[in-house]
């Protein structure tokens, strides 16, 4: 079953929520995107789990898709805002849905706003899923990618800074965002810390106290998210009992194993991933 519930935030922003929901499921999975994909484009995983039993709930980044907002020098917001949309989304879910077991994640920045999402409100879900993801830190990548990612890290904040909001189509990466959400993610990767402007949450001590348990996939030619990043990424919920999955190219039709090839070719992964929500239900 497909189905679409709007969702609305307290500061009154606006989006959809995409429902994938097989008959008499039990378990859902709310879904993060990465930083610039639309929860549409994930509708060849969430089929895939459906398929397998799990329902899906895609959320859409506020800036994107369907959301009503799109970043501007005169409408910016960060991580704070980010977070408080997930939790209407959750509760819209909840309120709508009543599902029995929720098991929150995301790939990329949306496992890590997943994670600071869970952290934030340990009542949020009772399971935490990656895919692709990991802490963009400089240290937690290959010695010969950091001088690179520092160099990313100050112009993408400071083109921000001068645009008023990040031209991320124009430069190749993500898609126009907000300086605020720029500006958090950069300080996470410079100083290997969370930190979110307007919030005044210790995410370092919050993530420590996380205790559901957590499945993490890593694809085998991720250069976005290398197996370092991931590690180091878990290494910040050190009372999760993590499930690890790797996953290498020849798995695949595709013959890929990258950060976004796995969208279009889900079935592996999809696979394990329902397989273990069906496991620790």
């Amino acid at each position: 079953m497909l189905k679409k519930l709007a969702v609305t935030s307290a500061d009154g922003a606006c989006a959809e929520l995409i429902l994938h929901a097989p008959e008499a499921a039990r378990v859902w999975l709310y879904w993060c995107p990465a930083l610039g994909v639309t929860a549409r484009q994930y509708r060849v995983f969430a089929e895939a789990m459906a398929d397998a039993g799990i329902a899906v709930a895609t959320h859409e980044w506020r800036g994107g898709g369907s959301s009503d907002r799109r970043a501007a020098r005169a409408r910016n917001w960060g991580y704070r805002e980010l977070l408080d949309d997930i939790a209407a989304g959750v509760a819209q879910l909840r309120a709508e849905c009543a599902p029995a077991r929720i098991a929150i994640g995301g790939h990329s920045l949306g496992g890590q706003l997943a994670a600071l999402a869970l952290a934030r409100d340990p009542a949020l879900a009772d399971r935490i899923v990656l895919i692709g993801s990991g802490m963009p830190w400089w240290q937690a990548f290959p010695v010969w990618q950091r001088p690179l990612l520092l160099a990313v890290f100050v112009w993408f904040r400071s083109l921000a800074a001068i645009f008023g909001w990040f031209p991320g189509r124009r430069v190749g990466f993500a898609g126009d965002e907000a300086r605020g959400v720029i500006r958090d993610w950069a300080r996470t990767g410079i100083s290997g810390r969370y930190r979110a402007d307007g919030l005044t949450l210790d995410f370092d001590a919050a993530l420590r106290a996380v205790r559901q348990p957590g499945w993490a996939a890593h694809l085998q030619q991720d250069r976005l998210a290398p197996t370092r990043s991931l590690r180091e990424l878990q290494s910040r919920l050190p009372a999760v009992a993590w499930t690890n999955e790797e996953f290498a190219a020849a798995q695949f039709e595709t013959q890929r194993a990258t950060h976004f090839s796995w969208m279009k070719d889900p079935q592996p992964v999809a696979a394990a991933l329902s397989a273990w929500l069906h496991a620790t239900e």
